[in-house]
């Protein structure tokens, strides 16, 4: 009996895995990320097979002799501690330290709405949207339940540090706008300074060009092709959360559980609707790839500040280089053969000559080198509509010590799932990216003295 129950797990569990894979094709990651993906749940289901148990995330407090905590916020497709039978979206980065959370987001909802999330995962309650947002995107105002915040004492005087990795960089810096613009009901002692700092890990700042080459619609950057690779994503999405299965839903959410796309709740008819595109996220625009073109980063980024006391820190992947004046990929070996191929179809994009450029000043070789999701110009720092203050950094001990308020950027040669998921793929480079950052926040970014919100920098 014990035997036929085991076959029955690994059976759901390669069920559910391989449709995560294709679906996870379909887009950033592309198939890529599924090899890494396979062997690192091979890895983790080993344990879970032979216990029958899955790691659940820490309920309460997780204080450590005072130390802020540092979050980690997963992008695109990503999850959070406890998801996919416990696998680590930061292929362990988080024991590095004592005191790392890792929420777990919606991995294809907007930005706006992983921000809420994310702000009641911290402080605890029900994820609350708001109520005009909600009424214009078509979904409830009203979210996941979280009895108890996972750091509820957060507030000025106890900072967070946050890392992005994605577009989990860009939801981080919305929240922050959110607390600075006191947006949570019920909390209206909120501030820029909740927020000690900000680490980017290939951050989708300004947008990439790869969302038009798998079907968002270059003229406005909001819509799809009526035949394209998110149309069969959008398709799945819309297949997966209307069965609604319990178990399914537990081991990989896509997050739109606040769209009540259940056949319990909307029926066939409403099934119907959804997949003729007359209602849901996809109707209503209100998922993570609007926010990802070039437009939709530039609105959001009309809406965001860089504060003057906050540190920001950014890591920008490229596999890219110029032969004989032509960008190619830079490594054939260094890069997944099917990542290879995203590479080579950025560096050589082009925007359409008929269709007005998405900022005054576009030059397609400024969008050339990438890392095969993101344009590598996307991720140094805010530039779009207006140019943030930032510092180019080749050694780390030229910019110290650190000043607030300034993105301090690298360029690392890597591609963009190097630093999660798998950390075989990173080598050494893991330990020297993630020891460095976690090295930053507990001994270089400090906040000596109390800051007035809104406070000018010196």
């Amino acid at each position: 009996m014990t035997r036929l129950w085991l076959s029955a797990l690994q059976l759901s569990e390669l069920f559910v895995s391989s449709l995560v894979h294709l679906l996870y094709g379909f887009y950033i990651f592309s198939t890529a990320v599924a090899g890494d993906l396979s062997q690192a749940l091979n890895e983790c289901f080993k344990p879970n097979l032979s216990t029958g148990m899955r790691e659940e995330e820490p309920k309460g407090n997780t204080s450590v002799d005072g130390l802020p905590p540092i979050v980690l916020v997963h992008g695109i497709f990503g999850f959070g501690k406890g998801r996919l039978g416990g696998l680590s979206y930061f292929a362990g980065a988080e024991k590095k330290d004592e005191r790392v959370l890792v929420p777990d987001l919606g991995s294809l909802t907007s930005v706006y709405d992983r921000a809420r999330e994310l702000f009641y995962y911290l402080k605890g309650g029900r994820v609350d949207y708001g109520e005009e947002h909600s009424k214009a995107c078509g979904h409830s105002q009203f979210g996941r339940i979280y009895e108890q915040g996972h750091y509820p004492e957060w507030d000025e005087d106890h900072p967070i540090h946050f890392v992005g990795h994605s577009a989990g960089a860009q939801v981080v810096r919305v929240l922050q706008q959110m607390l600075a613009d006191k947006a949570f009901k019920g909390y209206e002692n909120t501030s820029e300074n909740w927020v000690l700092s900000i680490t980017s890990l290939s951050g989708a700042f300004n947008g990439t060009t790869r969302t038009y080459l798998d079907g968002m619609q270059i003229e406005d950057g909001r819509s799809m092709k009526s035949v394209c690779l998110l149309q069969l994503l959008r398709l799945g999405v819309i297949i997966y959360d209307w069965f609604d299965i319990s178990w399914l839903k537990s081991y990989y959410n896509f997050g739109f559980d606040h769209f009540n796309m259940s056949w319990k709740k909307m029926g066939v008819w409403g099934l119907l609707d959804c997949l003729l595109g007359n209602a849901g996220p996809f109707a209503s625009g209100d998922w993570i790839l609007p926010d990802l073109t070039i437009q939709g980063s530039t609105r959001l980024n009309c809406r965001l500040n860089t504060f003057p006391n906050t540190f920001y820190f950014s890591y920008a992947t490229k596999r890219t280089t110029k032969i004989m004046g032509v960008t190619v990929p830079s490594s054939i070996l260094g890069i997944h053969p099917l990542l290879f191929i995203r590479v080579l179809q950025m560096s050589q994009w082009r925007h359409p000559p008929d269709v007005p450029p998405p900022y005054k000043g576009y030059r397609d070789e400024d969008w050339q080198d990438n890392d095969g999701a993101i344009n590598t110009i996307s991720m140094t720092h805010p530039r779009l509509p207006i140019e943030h203050p930032s510092h180019f950094v080749v050694d780390d001990s030229e910019c110290q010590p650190l000043q607030p308020g300034i993105w301090y950027y690298k360029i690392v040669e890597g591609d963009h799932i190097l630093f999660i998921v798998n950390r075989e793929r990173a080598g050494v480079q893991f330990d020297l990216i993630y020891d460095s950052i976690f090295e930053r926040c507990r001994k270089h970014v400090l906040r000596k003295t109390p800051m007035v919100p809104n406070q000018p920098h010196p």
